[in-house]
């Protein structure tokens, strides 16, 4: 197969330094030049697709070597975005952070995958000259770098032209405008990064405000001409089998919002129905179900309308109790437990009851617990998977629990370190890792079966 789509990637030198607001603030000045647009974001990250979902109103998709192979994510990249005039990568942390001490896993290793042009994002606030230096030492870093452009953020009209007049005549590097900063579209970060695009009241009139200044300060016509410069992609498609019927509740509301929508959609090609439920308003689980998911967010914010929503916490006890296929990851995790002690200060804290379904307590901790990249290699028979086979994940959290299970092997890549992780029996594959199916296939098509399995023994 071959996708011929433009595209381009907009990385920075490192974190913080602005590419969810350039980012944003660009979609959104596609949309309103009527541009149909697809968006991505390189990396494991929940959260900044959810702002350019919420920018362009079509679901950004995740791009991750290492939890979705090389191929699934030229696969992913084209599938999502066919038809679309420009696809826009949001990069993740420094363009050529990676795992360990190298690249790979990195941005930059994404936009060689996909052929990608890149724009920096760089803020030259304090400096003059030396941009250059920075911006030349990111060109020149790897042979093939693929960086074609910056834009800068952070600067006002009259220093942008000095900046574009000390790059374009130290580098070949094209400045493709810049971003001023405007101090009331900010958007707030908490533990896990940003908020959640849900909490965020103003966020239309925010993102309406980046995308005018977008319309103004950044060179969008030079843009969707070096996103149409892109070489094909080559890649394969995946096989994903129809496996049968089933309907799946999925939680869905601002406490439980992280999931890959490439999860989602490949239990629907495989033939569920996914039904959206809230934890935090429904009173029960969904009718008729032969599955549940409960992904990750932020179950610690809102633990009082979860803790007091006891016919729904009930049901989904009883029900888990009764051999409902069940996957739930971090914040799903922590609400199927059976209690949240909320600490705050306090030596022995505020307990708040959660659905009992699995022994064990969790709370908020100081600092950031297991993260990072892992490889999941299961030490037993279980719902998703026999004894020694595994998948790629991703854990990231605050969060600790009494009882984070022992069906799993976790281990860090280029690392010695690994860690016992995951609650996973017949009918529960639950735990603080997050995983993408489309890295092992099979895990969705066991999760599947047992799901139909259930649907048609409950009918």
């Amino acid at each position: 197969m071959i996708s011929n789509a433009p595209r381009i990637m907009i990385s920075a030198a490192g974190s913080n330094n602005g590419k969810t607001t350039v980012t944003s603030a660009i979609l959104k000045a596609f949309t309103m030049k009527g541009k149909k647009l697809a968006a991505f974001k390189a990396g494991p990250d929940y959260i900044d697709p959810m702002f350019h979902s919420r920018v362009i109103k079509v679901t950004s998709r995740n791009l991750d070597k290492f939890m979705m192979g090389e191929n699934n994510c030229k696969y992913i990249f084209s599938k999502n975005s066919n038809g679309a005039e420009i696809s826009i990568i949001e990069g993740v942390m420094g363009y050529y952070d990676g795992i360990g001490t190298d690249t790979s896993c990195s941005s930059y290793e994404l936009a060689a995958i996909l052929n990608c042009p890149v724009v920096l994002v760089i803020n030259p606030n304090g400096m003059a000259a030396s941009v250059c230096a920075i911006i030349e030492g990111f060109k020149s870093f790897r042979e093939k770098s693929n960086i074609k452009g910056v834009i800068l953020n952070g600067v006002s009209n009259a220093m942008y032209e000095y900046y574009r007049k000390i790059i374009e005549l130290n580098t070949d590097v094209r400045v493709y405008g810049y971003m001023p900063r405007l101090s009331d579209c900010m958007l707030e970060s908490r533990h896990l990064g940003l908020v959640t695009a849900e909490e965020i009241g103003n966020l239309e009139s925010i993102i309406e405000k980046l995308g005018e200044q977008a319309l103004r300060t950044i060179d969008l016509d030079g843009l969707y001409l070096l996103a149409a410069s892109t070489d094909p992609i080559k890649y394969e498609e995946p096989r994903i089998n129809y496996i049968g019927k089933t309907r799946i509740a999925v939680a869905y509301d601002k406490a439980f919002c992280f999931y890959y929508e490439d999860n989602l959609d490949i239990l629907a090609e495989m033939g569920a129905e996914v039904i959206k439920f809230s934890p935090l308003k429904d009173k029960e689980l969904p009718g008729d179900i032969g599955g549940l998911y409960i992904g990750g967010g932020y179950p610690e914010l809102y633990v009082e309308e979860l803790s007091g929503n006891k016919s729904m916490l009930d049901d989904i006890k009883s029900k888990v109790a009764a051999g409902l296929p069940t996957f739930a990851e971090c914040g799903g995790y922590m609400y199927l437990m059976e209690n949240f002690i909320d600490k705050n200060g306090d030596k022995d804290g505020k307990v708040y009851s959660f659905a009992g379904a699995i022994e064990g307590n969790s709370c908020m901790t100081g600092s950031l617990k297991r993260f990072g990249y892992i490889t999941l290699t299961s030490r037993n028979d279980n719902l998703m998977c026999k004894t020694g086979e595994s998948i790629n994940g991703h854990e990231f959290h605050y969060s600790d629990s009494s009882n984070t299970g022992d069906s799993f092997l976790a281990a860090k890549p280029e690392s010695d370190r690994s860690w016992m992780t995951i609650i996973a029996d017949d009918t529960k594959f639950v735990g603080y890792p997050h995983i993408n199916f489309i890295g092992n296939l099979k895990f969705a098509e066991n999760f599947m079966k047992k799901s139909i399995e259930y649907y048609s023994g409950s009918r």
